[in-house]
């Protein structure tokens, strides 16, 4: 569905049996849940800059600002700031993927937002997005891939 192989799926080619399964949980949480496209790439780009991996977040900053993530939102994400959300959905993506990662648990009051919002499926797929992401960013770190630029890092420290 790429078009192509890369990022972590060159790393896990290590081991192809992790590949093909993992590029087909990858495509279905990119294209096959209901989440909205704005709202995945939210949580990619939080979790990306929570493991600071330059690659994801270099290949996800355009494809969140083309699917409606506001340029301010993704620059306070980038600076490790709270952005100010126009609208609730990002807010409580934004509250979930944070609590996920930062405490490794969602408050009760997260998790009702969330499963209020986007049902039981919704949540799962949303937990297991920003699981997915991590797993590449640890793949990434093992291979320590050169942007498509050329340069190696785009975050600041």
């Amino acid at each position: 569905p790429r078009g192509r192989v890369r990022g972590p799926t060159l790393v896990w080619l290590h081991s192809p049996a992790l590949a093909e399964r993992a590029q087909k949980v990858g495509e279905y949480l990119r294209w096959g849940t209901d989440l909205d496209a704005r709202l995945r790439e939210l949580a990619i780009l939080i979790t990306a800059r929570h493991f600071d991996s330059d690659y994801i977040w270099f290949n996800h900053r355009t494809v969140a600002a083309d699917a409606g993530l506001a340029e301010d939102v993704i620059r306070a994400i980038e600076r490790r700031e709270r952005p100010d959300f126009a609208v609730d959905d990002e807010a409580e993506v934004f509250a979930f993927a944070t609590e996920i990662l930062t405490s490794h648990r969602v408050s009760d009051a997260t998790l009702r937002r969330i499963v209020d919002r986007f049902g039981e499926r919704g949540a799962v797929d949303l937990g297991a997005l920003i699981g997915y992401y991590h797993m590449g960013a640890i793949s990434l770190e093992l291979a320590r891939p050169l942007l498509a630029d050329g340069r190696r890092t785009c975050l600041p420290t």
